[in-house]
C-alpha cells in the first residue's frame, strides 16, 4: 500500500465509466443534450434551414455542414483548469465524433487553454470577480475563433458562468445543468457531491443541481479537506493514486451511508481516479456528461 503511480489518461478507462461513461457507449442515464437558453426545436430548426442562428440564444454562425450531411457545429472549449481533465475533454470529443460518424471523424472544435496557476491564485484569494473578468475575456475569445457553443471544461470555475454569459453570444452549456439531467434520467433524487471544497462548500453548483430536482449532499469537513487536497496537490498534477482512491471510496461510503443513491463527480480531474467500478452506487462524470450534451449539441 502508498504505491504512488503515474498514469497517463489515456491508459485505462477509470474516470469515464458507468453512467458517465463515453460518448458512444450507451451507458444509462447519460443526458441528452440541448444549447443552454434555445428551445430544442428552435435549434432543430435553424440548423435544418441552415441559417445558423438559433431564436433566444444570439447564435450567429452557421454550421459546418461535414461529410454524410452532417451539420457540424463547432465546440468551443475554455479550458486548462487543469490541463489534466481538459485533455480528457479533447480525446472523449473526438472518440465521441468517430463513435458516431465513423472512419476518421473528428471533433470540430477550438480550444483556449488558461494558465492555471493564475486562476488557482485568484481561487485561494477568493476574488472571483478578478477570476470572472478573465475568463469572460477568455471566452469571447473562443467565440471570435468560431465557437457556436462554449463548454467550461472545469466545475469550479462555474462559479463565474454568469460573467461568461454577459459576453457570449454563443450559448454556454453549463455542466450542472447536463448532470441534473443525467441523474434524473437514471431515476435518482438524492447524490453525493464531489468537487473542490470551493463546489462542496459554496452554493453555486449544489443550488443549480437543486434547481434540477435534486437533493444533494456533501461529505463532512476532513473528508471535504481531503477530496480538495488530492484534486490540487495530485490529480492537476498528474498523479493518481491507488490510496487516495481507496480514500475516496470511502468517502462515498459514508455519502451512501447519509442516503445518497448516487455520486456526482463534481470535479473533472476526480474522473481520472474514480470510476463506476469502484464504488457500489452509480457514478454521474461531469467531464463525460458535458461531453456527451456537447455532441448532441453540435452534431444535428
Amino acid at each position: 500500500g502508498g504505491q504512488l503511480r503515474q498514469r497517463r489518461i489515456g491508459e485505462d478507462g477509470a474516470g469515464h465509466r458507468g453512467v458517465g461513461a463515453p460518448p458512444g457507449g450507451g451507458a444509462p442515464g447519460v443526458v441528452q443534450g440541448r444549447l443552454a437558453g434555445a428551445d430544442d426545436d428552435a435549434v432543430e430548426d435553424a440548423a435544418d434551414e441552415g441559417t445558423g442562428t438559433v431564436p433566444g440564444t444570439g447564435s450567429h454562425t452557421a454550421p459546418y455542414r461535414g461529410w454524410h450531411g452532417v451539420r457540424v457545429r463547432t465546440i468551443g472549449l475554455l479550458g486548462g483548469m487543469s490541463w489534466e481533465s481538459s485533455a480528457l475533454y479533447y480525446r472523449l470529443l473526438n472518440e465521441g465524433v468517430r463513435g458516431r460518424l465513423g472512419g476518421l471523424h473528428s471533433a470540430r472544435c477550438v480550444l483556449l487553454s488558461v494558465d492555471f496557476a493564475g486562476i488557482e491564485a485568484l481561487q485561494a484569494a477568493g476574488d472571483w470577480d478578478a477570476a470572472g473578468e478573465l475568463l469572460a475575456a477568455d471566452a469571447a475569445a473562443v467565440q471570435a475563433a468560431g465557437a457556436d457553443l462554449v463548454l467550461l471544461c472545469t466545475n469550479t470555475m462555474h462559479r463565474v458562468a454568469p460573467a461568461l454569459e454577459a459576453v457570449l453570444d454563443v450559448p454556454l452549456l453549463h455542466i450542472a445543468d447536463v448532470t441534473a439531467r443525467a441523474v434524473t434520467a437514471a431515476g435518482l433524487t438524492r447524490v453525493g457531491l464531489l468537487g473542490t471544497a470551493f463546489t462542496m462548500e459554496q452554493p453555486f453548483l449544489r443550488e443549480r443541481l437543486a434547481a434540477g430536482g435534486l437533493d444533494v449532499l456533501v461529505p463532512g469537513p476532513d473528508d471535504r479537506a481531503e477530496v480538495h487536497r488530492v484534486v490540487y496537490d495530485e490529480l492537476c498534477r498528474g498523479v493518481v493514486s491507488d490510496v487516495s482512491r481507496a480514500r475516496f471510496v470511502e468517502v462515498v461510503g459514508r455519502l451512501v451511508a447519509e442516503g445518497a443513491q448516487g455520486v456526482v463527480l463534481g470535479c473533472t480531474e476526480i474522473e481520472l481516479l474514480l470510476g463506476a467500478d469502484d464504488v457500489d452506487v452509480p457514478v454521474f462524470a461531469t467531464t463525460a456528461l458535458h461531453v456527451q450534451a456537447a455532441l448532441d449539441a453540435a452534431l444535428r
